[in-house]
């Protein structure tokens, strides 16, 4: 009874926050299905890395000794010192997309690239806002949408702030569902809204140009960007996968198995991160603030794009897609079409969104390797 009393004095106003954040994440998982596949487990790790004397973390326990906790293990050998968990998502991801939507339409490339202004401007504001400038690197790559490569950024370039980061990051993914319709309909009206665009041609793509296209790709981003070659490749590795059609039993596996069975170790894994002494600060505030800054600027970019796009395209294009050049795939094509067919409900734009934000996957991860390579040049790292 003794040990246990001495147990909840350990218990203070801080862990009991880190519960309360946990209860959300597993809420947000599990009543509004928002990315409950990454939210619960993250949300119920939070609870056991911040219980007292946790076993999930390394600990000296009296009369035991050195204790290695597995979250703590996990986090230390498979994003700490190799960044392979994200990676090995990577290649799952890149198995599950079909780029033929895009390469039937390439200008929807450009939306892609509009839609990461926001890293660039996030980054900035960060700056400004007092975060040293790897922080805000990696505060502003929160803009790309896309967990595994905001996990890759902040252990490169040695994040104080990982906990708060990648919270804001996967949060903000799930609530994409949210701020994306409002970012739209503050930027168009109905009328842009409601704007129809000619169904997309059935196009047989060249299984030859599908099984080029993820080694050029490769090769172009490594050249501009080496730091992002892992990522790049993995994720068209698993494309290639996919596209060559002499492996489909590993791509099945890439798509389901690998993919699941990593988003579930990686779930728990970044709970590591939200240890209460490192995560209750007011940076932690200033990082949820910025991180739905970059996801508002990322979807407004792309959407202004679209509609400056209109002023010199006879056949013009309904700004909605602009905002799917984010990297959030298929979630944030799903919401345009849910609002296209809102104000229209004959009008498909699901195929036109799915291209542009296939184009985000790539621009994501474009872009965040640009400024992985600047920022550490620049740091001569």
């Amino acid at each position: 009874m003794e040990f246990i009393t001495g147990n909840l004095v350990l218990i203070t106003w801080k862990h009991l926050v880190m519960y309360a954040v946990g209860i959300i994440l597993i809420y947000l998982a599990i009543r509004k299905d928002y990315e409950p596949s990454l939210l619960l487990p993250m949300g119920f790790g939070a609870i056991l890395v911040n219980l007292p004397i946790s076993g999930a973390i390394n600990q000296v326990m009296p009369g035991i000794g050195d204790v290695a906790g597995p979250i703590e293990w996990l986090y230390r050998t498979g994003i700490e010192a190799s960044e392979i968990m994200p990676l090995l998502l990577f290649i799952g991801i890149g198995a599950m997309i079909d780029f033929s939507p895009l390469l039937s339409r390439p200008i929807f490339f450009l939306f892609g690239a509009a839609a990461s202004f926001g890293i660039f401007a996030t980054i900035t504001l960060s700056v400004l806002m007092g975060f040293n400038l790897n922080d805000a690197a990696a505060i502003g790559i929160i803009g790309a949408a896309d967990g595994p490569t905001t996990i890759l950024a902040a252990q490169v370039l040695k994040s104080k702030y990982v906990g708060p980061i990648l919270v804001t990051a996967f949060s903000y993914m799930a609530l994409v569902p949210i701020i994306q319709p409002a970012t739209i309909n503050l930027l168009t009206t109905r009328k842009e809204r409601m704007i129809r665009m000619a169904p997309v041609e059935d196009r047989e793509i060249p299984k030859t140009l599908k099984i080029i296209f993820p080694i050029l790709v490769t090769v172009i981003v490594g050249i501009i960007a080496p730091v992002a070659v892992s990522l790049i490749g993995f994720l068209m590795f698993g494309n290639l996968i996919r596209e060559c059609t002499v492996l489909n039993s590993l791509s099945e596996t890439a798509q389901k198995t690998l993919a699941n069975i990593i988003t579930l170790l990686l779930g728990l894994t970044v709970a590591f991160t939200l240890k209460a002494e490192k995560f209750i600060q007011v940076e932690t505030i200033k990082i949820l603030f910025l991180g739905l800054f970059a996801f508002v600027v990322n979807t407004g970019g792309g959407v202004i794009f679209a509609k400056i796009l209109n002023l010199f395209l006879k056949t013009k294009i309904n700004p909605m897609i602009g905002a799917t050049g984010i990297s959030a795939f298929p979630m944030s094509a799903r919401v345009v079409q849910k609002m296209a067919l809102k104000e229209d409900p004959e009008n498909f734009l699901l195929m036109h969104a799915v291209s542009a934000n296939v184009s985000g996957q790539i621009a994501s991860v474009a872009a965040s390797g640009l400024v992985l390579s600047l920022i550490m040049r620049h740091l001569g790292q």
